[in-house]
């Protein structure tokens, strides 16, 4: 193993570790992360090991395996499975913990790893990152000298049951799929046949370089998803990310719905009510969708790792974020895009309106999509802290919950930075589109401004 010394701690981000695969993502810094995560567990435990579709996943989970065993743990290899498969994986077998290889919806080059501890957690940012970067970047690790084994167990199929349980389907739909050639079609397409739903299937093959288009469900990449919904006249489309985690529902419309809208839609069929999270990028309306169905709204900070958090601690009922990560109490709290999927589809075949006419219950104000500004890892922070401190001086009211959240008289922006790219993100909203305009014009300037570019 190559010295310590030589790893970048670029790679350690807020709720995981992600880089380029062969520059800053190498067989050796994942072998020293896996045997350093040993160490964390006191050299001793089962752990399962799972990955995406990435062509570097194979190799990389060697390394974690090598590294675990090293470490004292033993290890069961699950193999191509989605992420939340994986979170599943180490709750339902009671393991010590987990590690899924993946970069989710980052390009093909890239890779990472997802650390999951024993309750289906991951080690994130104030939970166990710093301490495990620490040991990763001085060598702390500790190897032991009885080694542990290593064995290969098939999951999906338990998974598969497990969610089949939680869903009731009254009638048949047909609906469209853009699987982004990613780690969702291991599974869906299995759990479709046997619902009898009907999937006209994009992208449907696993394929690690992504061939179809980038692996991050948004407005550009799901354009012929959007084409197929309304040509096919299927129920509605979904776009899943690379890993599995995240799906974007678009309407029989064609319309493409922000994670807001679909926490709404959801919310307004809860079975039970109670606490609703959802992150500082959401939609006012939400906070209004969520008292009128007669639960309690709790903002949070972005992340699965701060969500899944302020789900399991205030036993909320649902939580999510704009992005579309939708995180169910009925699965601990995980964000599990093909469990959301299911739980639209649920709702579709019971109601006797389309999502459409769902949606178009739902107020809109005026927003923009999340707008990304490049910026280097080692000044992002810093950045977002100068436009604080100028909010502040301006006499503007503020929320630091993550970055900063500005808030004018009819509208606010949100600007924080990337918890897994070397970027600063703005999103804003207002009551007219003047105002946000306006808005979108002064957030674009600050930001630029404060970077120096």
């Amino acid at each position: 193993m190559k010295s310590s010394a030589r790893f970048s701690p670029n790679v350690f981000r807020a709720y995981d570790i992600r880089g380029i695969y062969g520059k800053d993502l190498t067989e050796d810094l994942v072998e020293s992360v896996a045997l350093s995560y040993a160490t964390m567990l006191g050299n001793s435990g089962e752990v399962l090991i799972g990955r995406d579709v990435r062509l570097s996943g194979e190799r990389l989970m060697q390394s974690v395996s090598k590294g675990l065993r090293e470490g004292g743990c033993n290890t069961v290899n699950v193999g191509l499975v989605p992420t939340p498969t994986s979170y599943f994986g180490v709750v339902w077998w009671k393991m010590s913990g987990g590690i899924q290889i993946t970069a989710s919806h980052n390009p093909p080059e890239w890779n990472g790893m997802k650390i999951i501890t024993k309750g289906g957690e991951t080690i994130s940012e104030g939970a166990g990152m710093e301490e495990l970067k620490k040991m990763v970047l001085e060598g702390g690790w500790k190897r032991v000298e009885k080694k542990g084994v290593e064995v290969s167990r098939e999951l999906v199929s338990e998974y598969v049951e497990f969610l089949m349980s939680k869903v009731e389907v009254e009638r048949k739909l047909k609906i469209a799929v853009d699987y982004s050639n990613g780690a969702s079609t291991i599974v869906f397409p299995k759990i479709a046949e046997q619902l009898g739903v009907e999937v006209v299937g994009l992208n449907s093959e696993p394929d690690g370089l992504f061939p179809g288009h980038l692996p991050e469900p948004n407005e550009e990449t799901l354009r012929d998803l959007q084409r197929v919904v309304k040509e096919s006249k299927v129920d509605f489309g979904a776009g899943f990310d690379g890993d599995g985690d995240r799906v974007v529902f678009i309407d029989d419309k064609g319309r493409f719905l922000a994670g807001d809208i679909t926490l709404a839609v959801f919310v307004k069929h809860l079975k039970r009510k109670g606490k609703v999270i959802y992150d500082v990028n959401c939609s006012s309306v939400l906070r209004e969708i969520i008292l009128e169905n007669g639960c309690e709204p709790v903002e949070s900070r972005v992340g699965r790792a701060f969500m899944l958090r302020e789900v399991r601690k205030l036993e909320a009922v649902i939580g999510g974020e704009k992005s579309n990560h939708i995180y169910f109490s009925e699965l601990w709290g995980f964000d599990d895009a093909i469990y959301a999927l299911l739980k639209m589809i649920e709702i579709i075949s019971k109601s006797e309106n389309k999502l459409s006419e769902i949606v178009d219950t739902i107020p809109v104000y005026p927003s923009t999509p999340i707008m990304v500004f490049d910026c280097p890892d080692e000044i992002k922070w810093k950045v977002v802290e100068e436009i604080a401190e100028k909010m502040v001086k301006e006499g503007f009211r503020i929320s630091r919950l993550d970055g900063v959240k500005v808030y004018f008289d009819d509208g606010w922006m949100l600007i924080r930075p990337s918890n897994t790219m070397p970027q600063i993100k703005m999103s804003a909203e207002a009551k007219t589109e003047e105002k946000l305009r306006e808005i979108v014009q002064y957030g674009k300037e600050l930001i630029r401004s404060t970077i120096g570019t």
